[in-house]
């Protein structure tokens, strides 16, 4: 089996534009989170998100393709642009014959559903633009991608809503890490910020209307972010011939179904997941030095999440840092686990573990070192990245420091 490593990494998100600027907030323990600025957005309880502010799309497409690509779509593209051109890779010849794209998203084209609803349901319009349907497909961003670098290998979209990201991500690294192919390009993307993708999220009662404070015993709900993160997974005998910067090997992978409840998590679930990526990875529960949390702030993720990783860790569980960066960027639902897996990496990379922003009062169920409020250096050897999905599903991915 080959060795898989990262040697580009992209993302647009609400702590930045690009990833310097995303990791800069990381460690500053910068929040994204602010008011929402959309159409009709008075009309809803919900009025803060991790959204992208200052966008302007023009300034990265032209007129034709921003009538085909939905801001979800636009997102990936910028953030895919970034990490290819990182990686140093052209795609050509036999390398595009083989190379491909695998990409996580929940929702697909919602700004241009939302639009289109409007215009035939509020305006009355009996017409819509011919390339609604390909602009909101799910797999848009995923081809655009494709068309874009050249990419003629397996291309798909994993739909796994909360760990669409991840699961993508662990089929790209199976791919590879299987000979299938020396690259593959991998992640995910969402943009559910628009008037009818919160209100869906509003009926659900699971959302704050002030901050996102996970594992804090004040917490009070979920809030929803945007962006995408996008990632060049490459076998790294091919790297290393070509002299490419490696930022992290992806090492393992696990994913379980909790098959229980299509919305409570399960700690049997999750914690199933994650002993089967260290397994998968093959290291120990003492090599793992930080946890990406899913941690959504609500009170049943993140103590069932807590919950999973004590039992799973046993009396190292007290050694872990575990945070969760959801209380800066937001919860990018499908595109989530792409953004988080920068954490990840910047902590084995650069030995600064990302904090959990907005903790206020300690809570006795979710009693680890959630790296309260402020960045801490640390010499991470492993991370896992944790994803748990509404329908019980659930993906873990492991990352070990280059070296």
């Amino acid at each position: 089996m080959k060795r898989v490593v990262i040697t580009g990494a992209g993302t647009i998100n609400a702590l930045g534009a690009d990833v310097p600027a995303t990791l800069e907030a990381m460690r500053e323990g910068r929040c994204g989170i602010g008011e929402l600025e959309f159409r009709d957005v008075e009309r809803l309880s919900i009025r803060i998100g991790g959204q992208v502010k200052g966008y302007e799309p023009e300034a990265s497409f032209n007129r034709q393709q921003l009538s085909l690509y939905d801001r979800f779509t636009q997102f990936t593209l910028i953030a895919a642009r970034e990490a290819i051109e990182q990686s140093g890779l052209e795609f050509s010849g036999d390398l595009a014959a083989r190379a491909g794209v695998v990409l996580g998203n929940s929702g697909g084209g919602m700004t241009t559903l939302d639009d289109n609803y409007r215009s035939v349901y509020e305006d009355g319009k009996n017409r819509v633009h011919p390339f609604v349907v390909p602009k909101l497909m799910n797999n848009a961003a995923a081809s655009h991608v494709s068309m874009e670098f050249n990419l003629k290998g397996p291309s798909f979209t994993v739909s796994t809503a909360c760990a669409s990201s991840n699961h993508a991500m662990a089929q790209a690294f199976q791919m590879v890490h299987g000979g299938m192919t020396p690259v593959m390009i991998a992640g995910g993307s969402e943009s559910m910020l628009c008037f009818g993708g919160v209100k869906a999220w509003e009926g659900l009662r699971v959302m704050s209307k002030d901050a996102c404070r996970p594992f804090s015993a004040n917490r009070n709900g979920m809030v929803q972010g945007e962006g995408a993160g996008v990632f060049v997974f490459e076998e790294y005998e091919h790297a290393r011939a070509r002299g490419a910067e490696i930022l992290a090997e992806v090492i393992g992978y696990a994913m379980t179904s909790d098959a229980s409840d299509i919305v409570m998590p399960s700690k049997q679930g999750a914690a199933r997941a994650i002993a089967g990526a260290m397994q998968d990875a093959r290291v120990n529960p003492d090599d793992v030095g930080y946890i990406n949390a899913h941690g959504t702030g609500t009170a049943a993720n993140d103590k069932t999440e807590s919950a999973a990783v004590a039992d799973v860790f046993g009396a190292h569980a007290d050694k872990l840092l575990m945070s969760s960066t959801k209380s800066m960027h937001g919860h990018l639902i499908g595109g989530t686990g792409a953004v988080e897996l920068l954490a990840c990496i910047m902590a084995v990379r650069d030995g600064i573990v990302a904090p959990t922003i907005g903790y206020e009062e300690p809570d006795p169920e979710c009693a680890l070192d959630v790296v309260p409020n402020e960045a801490r250096e640390a010499r991470v050897e492993v991370a896992l990245s944790n994803a748990f999905a509404f329908g019980g599903l659930n993906a873990v991915l492991a990352l070990r420091r280059f070296a």
